[in-house]
């Protein structure tokens, strides 16, 4: 059904097939995305009232409610109260067309759907949001926030980071026990030099985990990394006393890349060998944010902050690209990270600092966190959906919390890690972008084949697209032979 409507700018049309394959509110995303792209609807172009466009296309309201609000999470559309809902402005030149839904290389590579893991979606960068706390910034700071300030971080950030940890995630510090950094490499640099200068010899990482990361920097420091195994209730806190390490990095709240919390036993368990042994533990916290059907999972360093070093980003939450995170130490151990912080780099850059701060302090990034939120939780019930319709035997775990979910393929007459390459490979030569987890152990031979599918930047028609184009590589039946 094609309809057009008259705004203060030409119409568009619109075409709505009830007997098309795609859903109708996915038809009308596509097509009001695809002109946004194309320059036909321009910068500032006021859409129709969402009742208005219902009542033309023969639509329900909250269809088009939701598409509106797709859109403008996405960075396409804006909205105020009281005024119409327009195109964003510098969503695409009009001398480029449109932009790639995906730029990278690995798009380009997998050009029906990309499962990488680790990475937010970038579309939903708060653009608008970080523009105003810049200029907010650049008009209201002070002279002096011009010059390089502390090495630890502008105060203001680190008053509003203590008072927002304390109450979003149970940390237990204060301004003075911050670090601010330029995200989770560097703050997990600092700290394996902090530990390395305090005297500590080994730093155990769960397996599997980030272990190639950790052994890079530790050797870089010269202590040794030990892998310690993790299993259904975290890692094995019995196996990491055997091990002798000093230190060990862990990620309790959703345990990369299985997926599984740290159970409360372990936890007492984990600070019990800290405080036994002078051990240090060191929290990243990389994705807390982002739970859907669980219970809020407070942090470790909330339960034993002397014996705990927290590391947090903006990266999974805001972008990458901003390159802002922190460390919560204990006071012990923090002047030999606020050292290393001057060494490195003299201090992280003060007016994003403050943006930041101006963002945490309005309420805008609360808000953000809600629309992401809102936006992977939808992204990973369509992954769901999609798997339980096109390999609705395969196991599914992993889901509680961020964006990606581990998929347990059937396994095959090889090892698990062949097995993995094969689906891979298959995948590849579809345009489907698959990683496999046997590259995450560090120890022995992964126990059975086993697949990290990332939906933090891939769309949900892409995801949906991607499964059904893997569906035969997924089914037992069909894998086997």
């Amino acid at each position: 059904m094609p309809v057009e409507w008259a705004g203060s700018g030409p119409g568009l049309l619109v075409t709505i097939d009830r007997g098309g394959g795609a859903g109708l509110r996915t038809q009308l995303e596509e097509q009001l995305r695809t002109a946004i792209r194309a320059g036909r609807l321009a910068a500032n172009e006021p859409l129709p009232s969402s009742r208005e466009l219902a009542r033309a296309l023969g639509l329900s309201r909250g269809l088009v409610q939701d598409c509106y609000a797709q859109l403008q999470a996405e960075g396409y559309l804006t909205s105020r109260p009281g005024s119409a809902t327009r195109v964003a402005a510098g969503v695409v030149s009009p001398h480029e067309g449109p932009a790639p839904e995906k730029s990278s290389a690995e798009r380009v590579r997998h050009p029906v759907a990309d499962f990488q893991h680790g990475v937010p979606d970038l579309g939903l960068a708060p653009r608008e949001e970080w523009a105003w706390a810049v200029q907010k910034t650049l008009r209201t700071a002070p002279n002096a926030a011009f010059d390089y300030g502390e090495a630890v971080g502008v105060r203001a950030l680190r008053e509003v980071l203590a008072s927002y940890l304390g109450r979003v995630r149970a940390v237990a510090a204060g301004p003075d026990d911050l670090i601010v950094c330029a995200g989770m490499q560097q703050a997990l640099g600092l700290v394996v030099g902090a530990l390395a200068a305090a005297g500590v010899r080994s730093l155990a990482f769960e397996d599997p985990g980030s272990g190639a990361n950790v052994t890079d920097l530790t050797a870089a420091a010269g202590i040794a990394a030990v892998p310690v195994t993790v299993d259904e209730s975290g890692l094995d806190v019995g196996a990491l006393a055997r091990s002798g390490a000093g230190a060990v990095f862990v990620t309790p709240a959703h345990q990369w890349p299985t997926g599984v919390v740290l159970t409360g036993p372990r936890r007492q368990a984990l600070i019990a060998w800290s405080r036994a042994t002078g051990g240090v533990i060191v929290e990243d916290d990389y994705d807390a944010e982002f739970r859907y059907d669980r219970d809020p999972v407070g942090s470790l360093q909330g339960l034993a902050p002397d014996c705990v070093i927290s590391l947090g980003t903006v990266s999974k939450s805001l972008a990458p690209a901003l390159r802002l995170g922190w460390i919560v130490a204990p006071p012990r151990l923090h002047p030999a990270l606020a050292r290393g912080k001057w060494r490195a780099d003299r201090g992280s850059p003060g007016l994003d600092q403050l943006a930041l701060a101006a963002l945490l302090e309005s309420g805008r990034y609360d808000r953000h966190l809600r629309r992401v939120r809102a936006e992977y939780a939808a992204r990973r019930e369509t992954l769901i959906a999609a798997l339980h319709r096109h390999a609705p035997r395969l196991a599914v775990t992993g889901l509680a919390a961020g964006f990606h979910a581990i998929l347990h393929l059937p396994p095959g007459t090889d090892d698990a890690a062949a097995v993995e390459r094969a689906v891979i490979e298959a995948a590849a030569a579809r345009g489907v972008g698959l990683y496999g987890m046997a590259k995450m152990h560090a120890q022995a031979v992964p126990p059975k084949p086993r697949l990290i599918v990332g939906f933090g930047n891939t769309s949900r028609s892409a995801i949906e697209a991607g499964i059904e184009a893997i569906a035969d590589l997924l089914n037992p039946p069909l894998r086997r032979g």
